[in-house]
């Protein structure tokens, strides 16, 4: 039975400061400018969530969306919609809010459940995006899809000065 994928696309609010424990706050100001501002910075956020499977017979469908929107709401609006995400307990600490962070919670929350919303377990996540702005997006693969990505034969890379 062919693998078909589904992507849902979700709307959230929320602002953040690129602080970095680590480092002080000359180097803070270096490497992150604007986004560190004391008082945070806010982005409309667009939240992709690709999730691969069987196509049900029965259904015609990839996915319960509505299990999918439940998943979505619980896990990613309420949770960081209209929120500082500094304040939310992964990223209270070391782990800077960026949005390649975000993703990466994004992505561990959702590796979990997704296979729990299709009673055969047949479901996967495939991928997550998030847009930050118009310029800036951010995909994770998730583990498993990222294997074919890697070259067989490794090339030294120069570093860019």
């Amino acid at each position: 039975m062919p693998i078909a994928h589904f992507t849902r696309r979700y709307r959230l609010s929320a602002s953040h400061r690129l602080h970095a424990p680590s480092l002080n706050d000359q180097q803070n100001r270096d490497t992150y400018g604007k986004c560190n501002n004391p008082y945070g910075h806010g982005h409309n956020y667009f939240v992709e969530v690709t999730v691969a499977g069987p196509i049900d017979p029965e259904t015609g469908f990839v996915v319960d969306m509505p299990k999918l929107d439940a998943l979505a709401k619980r896990e990613l609006i309420d949770r960081f919609d209209a929120q500082h995400m500094n304040a939310d307990p992964v990223f209270n600490g070391d782990f800077v809010p960026s949005t390649e962070n975000l993703g990466i919670e994004v992505e561990r929350v959702f590796r979990r459940a997704v296979p729990l919303l299709d009673p055969t377990c047949q479901l996967r996540l495939h991928r997550i995006r998030i847009e930050e702005t118009k310029n800036n997006s951010f995909d994770l693969l998730a583990p498993g899809q990222i294997d074919a990505l890697i070259p067989h034969e490794q090339h030294a890379l120069q570093p860019i000065a």
